[in-house]
């Protein structure tokens, strides 16, 4: 089973631009499916879009709201808010699809409200 602590570490490491801690929490071979991008595959190019999303957004914090565990996989229902580079505010509410094996994100799918993103 799951523990809530890692997933809380993840969404962390979202809101305090922690791409170290990040790294150490992917797998080498981690898919990221985001919306309106092609699929990411591997934690390289995982890294790099989180990096471009920052600059995209310098303030942007995430609240977990609900968990729903299934042995490795984790739905996270959260709500964001922040800023973008334009010092415009931003916010939304979406869910997070995580899948772990041993310790590592290997799955990762988001779906949210505003797809406005960029």
């Amino acid at each position: 089973m799951l523990e809530d602590e890692n997933i809380v570490r993840f969404f962390d490491c979202m809101s305090q631009r922690k791409d170290g801690q990040l790294e150490h929490l992917l797998s080498d071979s981690a898919e990221f499916y985001f919306p309106k991008t092609r699929p990411l595959l591997g934690k390289d190019r995982i890294l790099t879009f989180f990096k471009f999303l920052w600059r995209q957004y310098p303030e942007l914090t995430f609240e977990i709201q609900r968990v729903i565990l299934q042995e490795q996989t984790a739905a996270v229902h959260w709500t964001n808010r922040g800023t973008n580079r334009k010092g415009e505010p931003y916010e939304n509410e979406g869910v997070t699809l995580l899948e772990i094996k041993d310790n590592k994100i290997v799955y990762i799918s988001d779906f949210f409200k505003d797809t406005g993103l960029f």
